[in-house]
């Protein structure tokens, strides 16, 4: 089994850096697993996310970045890959490569960028998984000529691609993580008891052992919202099923059965309605909440 990743939903807004920085050091001196941020580079009062992930790596010691998830139509796949590649080398390999196929179009095409049919952003998106990938870890110079991406000899950077994870949504994109990706973030915040979940794993599943891939070899890791309470909640999830939280017992309850009933790998922290923990529940998710449930799971 996996080691189980904790990490949090960290800010991104430009007035926000000093919060920012603040909670990343606190997570890293925790020793919580990663950190990420969202990437909408239309957005003026938003920090680029690559830029966060370069400063907040080149300031901690042992956690991990990842964009929560790139936002690929904005960011070509050879200069991803070159990205990616000097982060991991700079940072001792402390970056997961987080991807989208992108959602909002209009704010996309905004920037230039000539807008794609869902399908075809799609297309776009696992081709660009595989020239990432074929564009890491050395060897001979690539060439791909393919239907969204063309290079002519480039030479691999000597990096190895980072665990490649996506934020998938449509059977389309959710079969394309199945083939290629080694992980997956569900949308919306869905966990392991919803529909989205319960219908979309199977998907991947079903795509990645076609390829001839072990489906396990594609870890959830979810992102996931709540409050830490003083005492025990007499209902821990709202009438449409969500999560909203409870004590630190029933946190570690929930998370534990999500591991080993659910094949969980992995949980990123927000406050309710998605918002960036304070820094008590920041706290208390990297001190009381981790180590339990990993305690928990290790002695099963």
């Amino acid at each position: 089994m996996h080691r189980v990743l904790f990490g949090f939903g960290a800010p991104s807004a430009v007035d926000d850096a000093p919060t920012l920085l603040r909670l990343v050091d606190q997570a890293d001196r925790d020793g919580l697993d990663l950190f990420s941020v969202s990437d909408h580079p239309y957005i003026g009062s938003r920090l680029d996310a690559y830029a966060i992930l370069g400063f907040a790596l080149g300031r901690t010691r042992r956690i991990t970045g990842f964009v929560n998830v790139t936002n690929l139509p904005t960011r070509p796949a050879p200069m991803l890959a070159r990205a990616i590649t000097s982060l991991a080398t700079l940072s001792g390999d402390r970056v997961v490569l987080g991807m989208g196929a992108g959602g909002l179009w209009d704010r996309i095409s905004a920037m230039g960028v000539p807008r794609l049919s869902n399908a075809a952003a799609v297309d776009a998106f696992e081709e660009a998984i595989g020239l990432v990938r074929a564009l890491c870890g050395g060897g001979a110079p690539v060439t791909h000529h393919g239907v969204h991406y063309r290079v002519d000899r480039v030479e691999p950077a000597p990096a190895p691609a980072p665990p490649i994870w996506t934020g998938s949504v449509g059977p389309r994109s959710l079969a394309a993580t199945g083939r290629v990706a080694d992980g997956w973030i569900p949308g919306h915040a869905a966990d392991w008891l919803s529909d989205r979940y319960r219908t979309s794993r199977p998907v991947i599943d079903e795509a990645a052992a076609a390829s001839g891939r072990d489906p396990h070899a594609v870890r959830t890791v979810f992102n996931f919202p709540g409050r830490v309470t003083a005492r025990p909640l007499a209902a821990t999830r709202d009438d449409d099923g969500r999560w909203v939280g409870g004590s630190v017992e029933q946190w570690v309850d929930e998370l534990t059965a999500a591991v080993l009933d659910h094949d969980a790998s992995g949980f990123t922290l927000f406050a309710p309605n998605g918002a960036t923990p304070d820094p008590d529940l920041l706290a208390r998710w990297a001190n009381d909440i981790a180590p339990a449930v990993r305690a928990a799971v290790e002695k099963n």
